[in-house]
């Protein structure tokens, strides 16, 4: 992971957990080497990016997130992740459960 943490707050955290992603699991794929993209769609006021990876548990995870420069420390900010969908899966298939 090329940053020096996470930025959590109650905003972030509630988002990210509609879904059913844990904020562990979520931790756990930024910090395993996720295959990372720019997200232009999304872009508009910050640069977001979305990252594909497997949870603890072997699952598909999307995370989409920025980074956040917090007293002096580059941070990941989640800004929603959810489990992958099988169609998604198939296209990506270095994750394919």
């Amino acid at each position: 992971m090329l940053a020096d943490g996470f930025d959590w707050d109650d905003g972030n955290r509630l988002k990210c957990s509609k879904h059913g992603v844990p904020i562990e699991d979520i931790e756990y794929v930024m910090r395993n080497a996720p295959l990372v993209a720019p997200d232009y769609a999304h872009s508009r006021h910050e640069d977001r990016y979305i990252a594909i990876g497997r949870s603890r548990h072997g699952r598909s995870v999307f995370v989409a997130f920025t980074y956040r420069h917090r007293n002096g420390h580059f941070l990941v900010r989640p800004i929603s992740a959810r489990y992958m969908h099988a169609k998604e899966i198939a296209r990506h298939g270095r994750y394919q459960s």
